[in-house]
């Protein structure tokens, strides 16, 4: 995806979209300022009040496909910063591309993972039978040409992949049409294949292992070309986020959402705590504690492998001096009730942005907290004052990352630090809402 930009570039705007079709998509997140309609290239530019605007508008958009009157669009940022007045539909410009055809280049960028023919067909086959793909290094970077069986078929993939990434944050796909008739491929291995011609010598060079990688088969929802973009290869997201693969007995598939969380302390646990500790590893729709069995919890998250991770990690966590029994329950979820606490629209839930970079830091409870959202002036003798009721604390560090105040703090045990935790995060700091995870640093 180009840099942030106050221009949204739309692709697929066919010629019964109207401009006011398009302003119904993007003034709930802001003014439009200007409009410009490529009627010639079915693409469309509009330009937002400011740069929020349109990240708030390409954020919502990556989990929602817009459609508009039935026919799905796709966005991005464009390579324009500002729109002139006297661009139009005739003139030509870097986020239009050269006339359509069945083969398309296609350049990966932020290149994390390997790419190999095996990778690049599950993702362009949803949008047509792929004959060719032949793949090369170039100073541009790693490249691939792609060959379908019509133009048609070319059209709607790049409509739908230019700017998208194959995996979470990186190899991010740039697409261009080649002006090649026809691709020439001579072996069927890990840089070209004929899916046409099968009986192509292999070269008999050896496979690249891709062991620790994300699976190609993981990139599932790449396969229905209806699917939100926010299904779009989960398990590789996340097996990107945990470094290529998820963590040791983590599938990826499971569907429960709720877990039943028993041996709580009851004088010392509420929702609020429980939230505090169970939205490291997701977003929470709803809590309740059993009021029959007031030591016994229901925890519903999001999806099931956000609650697959909460049972990995909490599984035989120490809270309040009682060991945690996380399972799974038989409810499907958790009723709307007085006694269920809602989560579901909180704004403290963490996944609601940075999700990959929350997937990165999921681990079980540790020694040391990482206190964020701290005001400016704040100080180690302040951070202590807060949290050291909760146990001993053996070392703190207040330090800054572009421009913001952060705080490790490492307790004597494991329990101490997840004590603090639950009580302390979402707690006010001189007038700040701070927020506090595990850190997996082993020492500062």
């Amino acid at each position: 995806m180009a840099e942030p930009s106050k221009v949204i570039h739309i692709r697929n705007v066919g010629h019964e979209i109207a401009e006011s079709d398009l302003l119904q998509l993007l003034q709930p997140f802001g003014l439009v300022s200007k409009i410009v309609m490529l009627r010639a290239k079915n693409q469309a530019l509009l330009q937002m009040e400011d740069i929020h605007a349109s990240v708030s508008a390409l954020q919502y958009y990556s989990s929602v496909q817009p459609s508009v009157r039935g026919r799905n669009i796709y966005m991005q940022f464009s390579s324009h910063q500002e729109l002139t007045t006297d661009q139009s539909s005739h003139g030509r410009n870097s986020d239009q591309e050269s006339e359509p055809n069945r083969i398309l280049l296609v350049t990966i960028h932020h290149m994390i993972y390997p790419i190999t023919v095996e990778v690049l067909h599950q993702v362009f086959k949803a949008y047509g039978f792929v004959e060719k793909i032949v793949t090369f290094q170039k100073s541009a970077g790693f490249q691939a040409l792609i060959q379908y069986n019509s133009r048609q078929e070319a059209v709607e993939a790049f409509g739908s992949l230019h700017g998208r990434n194959i995996y979470d944050g990186c190899c991010q796909l740039d697409i261009q049409y080649s002006n090649l008739s026809e691709l020439q491929v001579h072996y069927n291995n890990d840089r070209s294949r004929d899916f046409t011609n099968p009986s192509l010598p292999t070269e008999q060079r050896p496979r690249t292992s891709q062991q620790g990688y994300p699976d190609p088969a993981g990139l599932y929802a790449f396969q229905q070309p209806g699917a939100s973009y926010a299904q779009m290869g989960r398990v590789a997201m996340i097996a990107a986020a945990f470094g290529g693969t998820l963590p040791h007995g983590v599938t990826g598939t499971n569907e429960r959402c709720t877990l039943i969380v028993s041996n709580l302390n009851t004088d010392k646990v509420d929702e609020d705590r429980l939230f505090n500790l169970f939205s490291l590893y997701g977003n929470i729709v709803r809590i309740k504690i059993l009021r029959n069995k007031p030591d016994h919890a229901l925890v519903e998250m999001a999806d099931g492998l956000q609650a697959e991770l909460a049972v990995h990690y909490l599984k035989g966590a120490i809270l309040f001096g009682k060991k945690l029994e996380v399972n799974y329950s038989k409810y499907p979820n958790i009723t709307p009730a007085p006694d269920a606490h809602d989560y579901l629209n909180s704004s403290l839930n963490r996944f609601n942005s940075n999700v990959v970079k929350n997937y990165r830091h999921c681990c079980a409870p540790t020694k040391m907290i990482h206190i964020s959202a701290l005001p400016q002036e704040i100080s180690e003798e302040t951070i202590l004052n807060h949290v050291s009721e909760h146990g001993s604390v053996v070392n703190t560090k207040l330090f800054e990352v572009n421009g913001k105040r952060q705080a490790l703090v490492m307790f004597e045990t494991e329990e101490e630090a997840t004590e603090a935790l639950v009580c302390k995060h979402a707690s006010s700091l001189e007038g700040n809402t701070i927020r506090i995870s595990f850190s997996q640093m082993q020492s500062i």
